[in-house]
């Protein structure tokens, strides 16, 4: 390795391969629940309006957990490390989900495992995207993310593939009863769950992270400290001010959805306007009785002291993660209905287009497995945002072509720009998000990005089933359109975005 005085060291490209290895198990997880909890939803009974407020325990857990955790990683230390005592607590908690989730008797008990299983994927992931930014300098960062994306791209590749290989190569069953989740999903969800835990397991083993202190002299020595933090507070009356503006717009929302009798998926928008005003207000107490060291203070604190450029990444990642929860939701009975021609989702036609859609999960994710390694190439002759803008454009493309594209085969072809805009997604934001952090706040501040991550996916889950039912007549591929343009939007907007690092 490589450095000068008080900066991080450039690892060499193992040490970053093992820091990075642990995301192909946290992958596992992540892609078999991506690829399959729809098909368990409608297995036990879910209609496809029904999907996305079923859905909707992903975002608000990853909502809730992601900042939490960041904030608690920033301040520990102990005979782990700082990050790694997450990764094993979480790995241990999404594999004991992973068990028992297709095991799950009832439709609200799969609900509630998502939940639980969402829970403790976030307390694995959240923790890893902030070590890239502890052990990398700044030129190393972007290679880092690039590594963590591949390593999701093989995981995704697998694990979205596993019940069409289980079928198809070892011959265990896609078909049960009905109310009843198929053994090839069964047995995909167990598998995962070892490989999951082997991988973070690795990552643990095989990396040591640097002490508090020379975290300090290295974020020091990089720029990364934030010298206006105090001078910066809002007093508490803001706080007061706004968290009652949020309020009053949570009880005038959820009259409205009563008066109107508007659907009851709604009730999570207005539900997370007040819960955005609890949290101001709780600010607001606490900065009055001096206790701006809690911290649901320093969280909120964080939030309203973004840095220009994570406001900017705000924005772009809104509407990507608004297209890729579209497809999440919608992309298996997209497939099963407009390209196998499925209405019985507990007939045979049904399950080879869910079977299908794993398949392509697994395709677009292999596809971005690839760009990983071209990725870094663009960036350094182009720069990160406009590489950027050009990946998130392949993937409106991809997306589009679905409408067009009949032969189920070709989707494969489709995915392929989806799988670019994919890896971009995994790598670029966080690349230039890093850069303009301060360091002792890593984890708090990519916990917090995670929330422009969460709000598109809460917006989708409380509209989506509206505007399938009313504009889209119950179609779901037109849901792929939609993603479509919600890619071209976060394309345009990143060219605005002030990257610091370059």
């Amino acid at each position: 390795m490589t450095t000068t005085a008080n900066t991080r060291p450039e690892l060499s490209f193992w040490q970053i391969w093992n820091m990075c290895f642990g995301f192909i198990g946290i992958q596992f997880g992540f892609a078999l629940q991506n690829a399959n909890v729809s098909r368990i939803f409608q297995t036990l009974g879910a209609s496809i309006d029904e999907l996305p407020i079923l859905w909707v325990a992903a975002p608000l857990t990853g909502l809730l957990v992601q900042p939490i955790i960041g904030y608690f990683s920033d301040k520990t230390w102990n005979r782990l490390g700082r990050r790694r005592p997450y990764f094993l607590i979480g790995a241990l908690l999404t594999t004991a989900s992973l068990l028992f989730m297709p095991h799950s008797p009832t439709l609200w008990i799969a609900a509630g495992m998502l939940w639980i299983m969402d829970a403790s994927i976030n307390i694995s992931m959240e923790p890893f995207r902030a070590f890239v930014g502890d052990m990398l300098p700044q030129k190393q960062r972007t290679l880092g993310f690039v590594m963590q994306g591949f390593f999701i791209g093989v995981g995704s590749v697998v694990a979205a593939s596993l019940p069409w290989l289980m079928t198809n190569v070892w011959s265990v069953s896609n078909t049960a009863a009905v109310g009843v989740v198929p053994d090839s999903v069964i047995w995909s969800f167990s598998l995962g769950g070892v490989v999951l835990l082997l991988a973070v397991g690795w990552t643990i083993l095989t990396t040591r992270e640097y002490s508090p202190e020379q975290l300090a002299k290295f974020n020091s020595a990089e720029g990364q400290v934030d010298t206006k933090e105090t001078a910066t507070l809002k007093p508490a009356s803001f706080y007061h001010k706004s968290g009652l503006v949020w309020l009053l717009l949570s009880v005038l929302g959820a009259a409205a959805i009563t008066g109107f009798a508007l659907q009851g998926e709604l009730y999570i928008l207005a539900g997370s306007c007040g819960g955005f005003a609890m949290l101001q207000l709780a600010a607001g107490w606490l900065q009055n009785n001096r206790r701006t060291e809690h911290g649901v203070y320093q969280i909120t604190h964080d939030l309203f002291h973004m840095p220009r450029t994570m406001v900017q990444l705000a924005v772009v990642q809104f509407f990507s993660w608004f297209a890729l929860f579209t497809m999440w939701i919608y992309l298996t009975p997209a497939v099963s209905s407009h390209h196998f021609g499925a209405t019985d989702t507990s007939g045979e036609l049904f399950n080879q287009g869910a079977d299908w859609a794993g398949v392509l999960q697994g395709s677009y994710n292999g596809y971005a497995m690839l760009a990983a390694f071209i990725i870094p190439l663009m960036a350094r002759k182009l720069g990160r945002k406009i590489t950027h803008s050009i990946n998130l454009a392949c993937g409106a493309l991809g997306f589009l072509s679905f409408l067009i594209v009949r032969d189920p085969n070709w989707l494969l072809a489709s995915m392929l720009g989806v799988g670019i805009a994919w890896a971009s997604i995994l790598s670029m934001p966080y690349a230039m998000l890093s850069c303009a952090l301060p360091g002792h706040k890593m984890g708090v501040y990519m916990g917090i990005f995670n929330f422009f991550i969460v709000i598109p996916q809460i917006l989708a889950a409380s509209i989506l089933g509206l505007v399938m039912s009313t504009v889209f007549a119950g179609s779901s591929i037109y849901a792929l359109a939609l993603a479509s343009g919600c890619f071209l939007l976060a394309a345009g907007f990143t060219l605005n975005v002030d990257d610091v690092g370059e």
